[in-house]
């Protein structure tokens, strides 16, 4: 029986950040709970021994890490660590250096290659420092942009969920200075058709109703301040109600998230990074979660950085990478819901055996 349910349990892996920042500290911190074994077998990528200095360094004595060669080897009691790397390293909290960031690169790769032969079953992020892990293995702005190429699709969506609070970017991480250029209707109708998919396939959304935000202030007021919403936006907006995605807009950013509207939504399209994430992290606080939608595979990451400031003081508060957790949880049973209910012929909504018959 023991067995059985384990075999029923999703195997999450870990990749374990910066090493310099607060990723370990969270990964143990959310672990050390109990109830977090219920349902998932956690499998860290990382360096056992770095792991076991970081924990001592933050004085937490009644954890350790399970040593496992393999994700089959994996206790589903215990938080297990693959050795993506065994080297001594010498640990700097708040100092990143091209050794944590080629230790992050590894963890973030072994867990990847284990997520590609479904060895594990969806993937928790802990915060990279975007500067220090760039290589030849990794030549992008962040996390989104590499799970992107490597699950070969064509683009994904950065989406920050919080309860029913959930905003999505058109540009992501693009210089401020390049986000005119990097706007178009296309894209835009592009990453609304993305997020519409997920908030049905993996939030259990019949009928989404989404927000689109202006580029300018006061959505360029008539074309007064910009006329991007005019010419870009909002013909954007109107091809997707063609395809029968409920949309609204374009909303002036201030007012929209001041006012509350925000609340009649169900997701939220911002036209770049700031524009949706600053009201989602005064919002959301330590409640968010960073969600890539738009991929074949389920990763989510906690809504906040490697914070240098407060490594290794033991200070982390890893609500937010406890939350990321849940969320890749929710996020896997609802698409093996959907799979098993499409797959079924009696749950499959088109099939004509199930239409009225005349009594």
């Amino acid at each position: 029986m023991k067995n059985n349910q384990s075999q029923t349990k999703i195997k999450l892996g870990i990749s374990i950040g910066d090493i310099a920042g607060i990723g370990l500290e969270v990964i143990i911190k959310t672990f050390m709970d109990p109830r977090m074994f219920e349902s998932i077998t956690p499998i860290v990528y990382g360096n056992p021994g770095v792991a076991k200095f970081y924990r001592k360094e933050i004085n937490i004595n009644d954890f350790s890490f399970n040593l496992i060669r393999n994700a089959d080897e994996a206790n589903p009691k215990r938080v297990n660590i693959i050795a993506v790397s065994d080297a001594e390293m010498k640990l700097n909290f708040g100092k990143p250096s091209i050794e944590t960031g080629e230790l992050a690169l590894k963890s973030l790769e072994g867990a990847t290659a284990d997520l590609a032969s479904n060895k594990i079953d969806a993937l928790v992020t802990a915060p990279i420092d975007k500067n220090t892990i760039q290589s030849k293995g990794f030549n992008f702005p962040g996390h989104t942009e590499y799970l992107t190429k490597m699950a070969n699709v064509d683009e994904a969506l950065m989406l920050m969920i919080e309860d029913n609070l959930r905003v999505g970017v058109v540009t992501g991480h693009v210089p401020v200075k390049d986000i005119v250029a990097n706007i178009s209707s296309e894209k835009i109708l592009s990453k609304l058709k993305l997020i519409n998919q997920c908030l049905i396939s993996d939030f259990g959304i019949e009928k989404p109703k989404l927000a689109v935000l202006g580029l300018n202030p006061h959505s360029g007021d008539h074309g007064l301040i910009g006329d991007e919403e005019k010419n870009i936006i909002e013909p954007a907006i109107q091809e997707a109600n063609d395809l029968g995605i409920l949309t609204f807009g374009a909303y002036p950013a201030d007012g929209f998230f001041g006012s509350g509207n925000f609340y009649n939504f169900d997701g939220i399209l911002a036209m770049y990074h700031d524009q949706g994430l600053i009201p989602f992290k005064t919002l959301a606080y330590m409640g968010g979660v960073n969600y890539t939608a738009g991929l074949p595979i389920v990763r989510t990451s906690p809504a906040h950085g490697t914070a240098y400031d407060i490594a290794g003081k033991g200070i982390a508060d890893e609500s937010s990478f406890r939350l990321a957790v849940h969320a890749a949880i929710d996020i896997y049973m609802a698409r093996k819901r959907n799979k098993e209910w499409n797959e079924n012929p009696l749950g499959n909504k088109d099939n004509p055996q199930l239409e009225k018959s005349e009594d």
